[in-house]
């Protein structure tokens, strides 16, 4: 189905990465504070270039380092890009959210992250995501969900959020946005679907927290929605999915929010399967007909669920040699699979016509070969002076890590070419 066509290997895990939503651009956050960006190689449809596209293709092509700097003072655990991509937000255990300019990395607005009211202390952020061209969201370990108004941000204010909401007892793990109805006027999300914890909770922007389920007994992690399903009977032909902390994804009928209607068994690992730390909406055109979710687990492997059937029908390793959780994974505007875990980002393309495959006989699970990209060193010199803090700060988000690995999340990372320091910019 896929085949890995090039390795970025980070020099500190990576706590979350997000991607472009109209460009081949990816960014990730480190546990060290830092944020890298890496521009792709063009995909065939984005190139004229009969050269080029062939390197796109075959992962030869040039990967770019836009920019990288130390951001956050501590680790980075939240990233997001604005609707139209030309600003990324990040969020670190520093307490602070920073808007930078994507094509120079220099910040253009700074938010404080409210306290957290238990204990007076940082409410370290959790997750980041914008509505709409207006508005983000920001959820945090204490449960809480802020909305900021964007208009608000500017290089000297740091505005409050304009609403906030605990639609959890935990701390959010997952948010999901619901398509907008037929109704809507402005095209953008107006209400979405957060997991923490073990229970599930539809918040609205004008009417706040709706549904709440019942406690699940099992941790939620991740979420998707699948649309254009079948819409038979009550079924509106929409479902959300819900990685749980021991392999099992749930699925809810949209408007249906007060039990779980369906269960696929992902992992059965002996003494429980491993947690679904991500999970994906493969994109249409990509890879088998129908709708597939591609599933990151917290033992390395990505699996392909197709629903409908409710079966696996692939299965990929992002390590070889370490199980670190697949704690990104997404789709880039060409229909790369980019998938972070550990020290490394993955990017995956469609396995072409005549590609060898390694067939499990007893699974049918294909798995695609696999080169690693060559990259330049990652120094980066005008970061030198922010490195003496990095073991400490790495230590610090590996124990936040594993213990919300307990709790049923994982942890997240990335590396490539044309390396431009900015200092500065803390």
């Amino acid at each position: 189905m896929f085949e890995n066509v090039c390795t970025l290997p980070l020099p500190h895990d990576v706590f979350t990465q997000a991607i472009h939503p109209e460009e081949p651009i990816i960014s990730v956050g480190l546990a060290s504070g830092h944020v890298h960006t890496f521009r792709l190689p063009p995909g065939a449809s984005d190139s004229d270039d009969e050269d080029e596209t062939l390197a796109s293709e075959t992962g030869f092509g040039l990967i770019e380092t836009t920019w990288k700097t130390r951001r956050h003072k501590g680790s980075c655990r939240a990233l997001g890009f604005g609707v139209d991509g030309s600003q990324l937000y990040s969020a670190g255990t520093d307490g602070i959210v920073k808007a930078a300019d994507i094509a120079t990395g220099s910040v253009t607005a700074k938010i404080a992250i409210p306290l957290d009211p238990a204990n007076n202390g940082i409410d370290h952020p959790s997750l980041l995501h914008a509505l709409s061209p207006q508005s983000f969201l920001l959820a945090t370990d204490s449960s809480a969900l802020h909305l900021y108004d964007l208009r608000a941000l500017g290089p000297k204010s740091s505005p409050k959020p304009e609403q906030t909401w605990h639609p959890h007892e935990d701390y959010i793990s997952s948010l999901t946005p619901l398509p907008p109805t037929a109704a809507s006027t402005s095209g953008f999300c107006k209400q979405w679907v957060s997991t923490g914890g073990s229970t599930l909770a539809v918040t609205d922007l004008r009417r706040g927290v709706m549904v709440r389920s019942e406690d699940q007994e099992d941790e939620m992690l991740s979420s998707t929605i699948v649309t254009g399903l079948s819409s038979k009977g009550s079924n509106v032909g929409q479902k959300v999915l819900v990685g749980g902390g021991t392999g099992v994804i749930t699925l809810w009928e949209r408007g249906v929010w007060d039990d779980q209607d369906e269960r696929i068994v992902v992992d059965r690992s002996t003494g429980g399967g491993d947690s679904i730390d991500s999970l994906s909406l493969v994109p249409d055109g990509v890879g088998p007909s129908g709708h597939i979710v591609a599933v990151g687990i917290g033992n390395g492997a990505i699996r392909f669920v197709k629903i409908g059937p409710n079966k696996i029908i692939g299965e990929l390793k992002h390590d070889e040699l370490q199980a670190e959780a697949v704690i990104g994974l997404g789709f880039d505007v060409t229909g790369r699979m980019i998938s972070g875990g550990g020290k490394t980002i993955k990017v995956w393309g469609e396995k072409r016509a005549g590609d060898e495959e390694d067939e499990d006989e007893d699974t049918g699970v294909t798995t695609g070969t696999k080169r690693a990209a060559e990259s330049d060193s990652d120094s980066d010199e005008n970061d030198s002076e922010d490195e003496m803090d990095d073991s400490s700060d790495e230590e610090e988000a590996k124990t936040q890590r594993k213990k919300k690995k307990r709790k049923g999340k994982g942890g997240k990372q990335a590396k490539g070419h044309g390396i431009m320091g900015f200092s500065g910019l803390d």
